[in-house]
């Protein structure tokens, strides 16, 4: 069945001029994937393939809500129903993996409240970006757990200020265990979506990161093609090196067209996104990885007002080499929707997020990060009933 006969009619006018450009340029669905892709790594059957499309990512937990990367931001995204939790990784001094969206660890724990880490405030390049903060490779994880958590953009979310130094930052093996036991007292499997941060940067330091990831998902059975586990990156080849010790399904994550993964940087790859998203790159992405994580615009362009223009034929193209879709990030602010959904004149207050999501769910994306689960699971469940 193609997108328009799912259609009810009168659809186009609900969505308006923006999601008729969508519905006109639709791709096929996940049911459309060839099957042979669920197959393709460890032999396994691929659980992603029974979640519910378009599924919601609750990315860093519920970051519209608490603080991010804590256990409250993951407990409140599994309360609210989403269907899997985002976490990202980075290693401590003496190896351990904790939940930080970055190493610089200066906006979202109260580290400069701590006079006896004053002297390890410093300027690293990572990337190619020169950051003066503290990072978590300075830090043993004993002096990690001294520090407490907070909201990182306070300017937009005041109110999730509310609960700054309520938690510490969590390692991942404490995710592990805690999704462990949700998962008992639910009665059902806890997914996690986890990302490898910086992986070129901490090789290049002495901290690798994809043996240490593994070796944890292997210690909580998280390691097979059905585990109810993704793995993320923005480095290809860090999924490539994750690939050749794990099944666990795995998505490359892609940032703005014209920019270059900062391992191809380094290797000297002359290949940038645009090629990555052509046909002849996404044939490569699936070769070594169950899907991808564009960025919104890579689906649906904007133009200089921020207002969506036509989607790009990505969708299409990545569910022909048998790839899902998760792209990011969708929150409810105005500040961060299209210009298309903008309310008002306060950019921290709320747009018009379903109106927003019913445009992107209509190109056939398979699911989306948010940081705010759940008007993305009441979002997709009108997506899906319409």
């Amino acid at each position: 069945m193609t997108e328009g006969e799912r259609i009810r009619p009168g659809r186009r006018s609900v969505l308006g001029a923006a999601g008729a450009a969508v519905l006109a340029a639709s791709a096929t669905g996940l049911a459309g994937a060839p099957a042979s892709a669920a197959q393709r790594h460890g032999g396994g059957r691929a659980a992603y393939r029974d979640l519910p499309v378009p599924y919601v990512i609750g990315h860093r937990g519920t970051a519209g809500y608490r603080p991010e990367h804590t256990l409250g931001s993951y407990q409140h995204a599994l309360d609210l129903g989403a269907h899997v939790i985002e976490q990202d990784l980075v290693p401590t001094k003496d190896g351990h993996l904790v939940c930080r969206h970055e190493n610089d660890i200066s906006a979202t724990t109260n580290v400069s409240d701590h006079p006896e880490f004053a002297s390890r405030r410093t300027t690293k390049t990572v990337d190619g970006a020169a950051i003066t903060g503290w990072f978590t490779e300075d830090f043993t994880l004993a002096e990690l757990k001294t520090l407490r958590a907070k909201e990182r953009i306070p300017g937009n979310r005041q109110h999730n200020t509310l609960y700054d130094g309520r938690w510490d930052v969590p390692t991942f093996e404490e995710v592990l265990r805690w999704a462990q036991e949700q998962g008992r007292r639910l009665g059902r499997r806890i997914w996690l979506h986890s990302e490898t941060k910086h992986p070129t940067y901490f090789r290049g330091i002495g901290l690798p990161l994809e043996d240490r990831v593994a070796q944890l998902l292997r210690r909580y059975g998280r390691h097979r093609a059905d585990s109810p586990q993704f793995l993320e990156s923005f480095e290809p080849s860090s999924i490539q090196r994750l690939a050749r010790l794990v099944d666990t399904p795995a998505v490359v994550l892609l940032s703005s067209a014209g920019t270059k993964p900062w391992d191809f940087v380094v290797s000297g790859d002359p290949r940038t996104v645009d090629d990555l998203v052509r046909p002849a790159g996404l044939r490569w992405i699936a070769s070594y990885a169950q899907g991808i994580g564009p960025t919104l615009d890579l689906i649906i362009p904007k133009d200089a007002s921020g207002r969506l223009t036509r989607p790009t034929t990505l969708v299409r193209d990545a569910h022909a080499q048998g790839l899902i879709l998760h792209p990011y990030t969708m929150r409810n602010e105005n500040s961060f929707l299209p210009a298309d959904f903008r309310r008002g004149t306060d950019p921290n207050a709320y747009g018009d997020a379903f109106g927003a999501y019913r445009t992107y769910f209509a190109t056939g994306i398979d699911a989306v990060f948010s940081d705010n689960a759940d008007t993305a699971l009441l979002a997709a469940a009108d997506f899906r009933g319409r």
